[in-house]
């Protein structure tokens, strides 16, 4: 088949992370494989999309801006998939494709089945954005209502729905109780190929804990932090470290703004800390400076420093909340090293007492498991997590799993029929876009 997959910005988070697996994955199943996104910056992406692997082709970036002095979000994203497949139908270039893999954003789908009623559309669902935005204020309530509800609608429009957990789905129902649609469960995978070629960190192996986010609020990065600082208050002497990577984007404001806040946070707890930017060059993490603090920043982490840090933490503290999945702690189950994660979300689904802990996010709770991850477990202790968070990962979370049931669910939408009933000429649809102006413009008006 000819799939496109169309993702609205290509940078290097989880739902990234699984568009990229997924599309080597059906390319090595022999078909043929396009992603397309309203922004892609080569210096912030993963390796597959910029090595040649994967064709990535960025249409109409520049144009709509990302938001407007940090408001409208939702709206200029929206505004930048449409831009996106509207230059597909002047360009005709949608046309060949037998399948478009559509996620994050929806409301390109109309159109497609408007424009390209040959193709059939496949929706991965990570998580409602309706769920994602503060509905706090009646101004935001009446602002976000024309917007909840054409997401629900052109979500519906999908030949095929999937998620990436129970959760997840759960939670789709929940949100969207219109869409009658059937919802499976698609797990994400992890990259099992290259697990074993190990080469050492630039830290001494199980002498730190490791947290991968990003650096925004909703992760709850100061969740490791305080637990970590409780778990090392009796152990002063012993080298321990905090090591906090993940993706920052100088670019947007949360990312610059959370840093600080979370750097604030360990002086205010007598922390040391360094910060090691993608600019430094390897030479950073062998500095004098950074093995004499006690908290390492490493924002956008290399790929390659990531994985070697998986392999010698001495765990993994997952912070968030309610996460609709989780891919890092399948990386770091694959590189053998136990996961602590909170007692809620996907992580419910890959974390199992074999492999890590569950806890409410309490640094109270958190803080003895980290601390017998550092100081109290045994070797024989390690080497049996490390066993058992790899079988658990080969067995259920590998590309080649995830690549089959893509393929799958790829095949199901494109014998499917369709009801052509439910179209972007129906008088719900005039109506959802005539009030999405209406209210857009009511929102300008009482803001200004």
């Amino acid at each position: 088949m000819k799939i496109a997959f169309i993702h609205p910005d290509l940078g290097i988070g989880g739902a990234e992370r699984l568009i990229v697996d997924a599309a080597v994955g059906l390319k090595s199943r022999d078909h043929q494989v396009v992603i397309y996104t309203s922004r892609f910056d080569r210096s912030h992406a993963f390796t597959e999309t910029t090595d040649g692997t994967l064709d990535v082709r960025v249409r109409g970036d520049g144009i709509i801006p990302r938001n407007f002095g940090g408001r409208l979000s939702i709206l200029c994203a929206m505004l930048r998939q449409l831009h996106l497949v509207v230059n597909l139908i002047n360009t005709k270039e949608g046309q060949i494709y037998d399948v478009f893999i559509v996620d994050q954003l929806s409301i390109c789908i109309p159109l497609i089945r408007e424009y390209f009623p040959s193709a059939k559309i496949l929706f991965y669902g990570h998580f409602p954005d309706k769920l994602l935005s503060d509905h706090t204020s009646i101004i935001k309530k009446i602002y976000r209502l024309p917007f909840d509800a054409l997401e629900e609608w052109s979500t519906g429009l999908s030949d095929v729905i999937v998620v990436n957990s129970n959760f997840t789905k759960t939670v789709f129902r929940e949100a969207f109780p219109r869409i009658k649609s059937h919802l499976d469960v698609l797990y994400p995978c992890v990259n099992t190929t290259d697990y074993l070629k190990y080469t050492p960190s630039p830290f001494p192996a199980k002498s730190f804990v490791l947290s991968i986010n990003r650096f925004e609020k909703k992760k709850n990065i100061e969740l490791a932090i305080n637990a970590f600082s409780i778990a090392t208050k009796d152990h002063a002497t012993t080298p321990a470290k905090l090591i906090l990577a993940g993706g920052y984007d100088f670019k947007v404001k949360e990312n610059t703004l959370y840093l600080a806040e979370l750097q604030t946070l360990c002086s205010r707890l007598g922390l040391s800390y360094a910060t090691i930017w993608p600019t430094d060059g390897p030479s950073a993490y062998h500095t004098r400076d950074v093995h004499s603090k006690t908290v390492i920043f490493i924002p956008s982490i290399p790929d390659s420093v990531k994985k070697q840090l998986l392999a010698d933490a001495a765990i993994l503290a997952y912070t968030p909340s309610n996460e609709h999945f989780g891919i890092v702690p399948l990386e770091a189950m694959l590189a053998g090293t136990p996961v602590l994660a909170t007692n809620s979300g996907g992580p419910l689904e890959t974390v199992t007492q074999a492999t890590g802990w569950h806890e409410p996010p309490d640094p109270e709770k958190w803080a003895p498991i980290l601390q017998f991850a550092l100081f109290g477990m045994t070797q024989e202790q390690r080497d049996t997590y490390a066993h058992n968070c790899r079988v658990l990962v080969l067995s259920k979370f590998s590309e080649t799993e995830m690549a089959l049931e893509f393929e799958k669910y790829c095949q199901i939408a494109f014998s499917s029929k369709r009801d052509d009933s439910y179209s972007f000429k129906t008088l719900e649809g005039i109506l959802i876009v005539i009030g999405m102006i209406i209210l857009f413009g009511l929102f300008i008006l009482l803001k200004g």
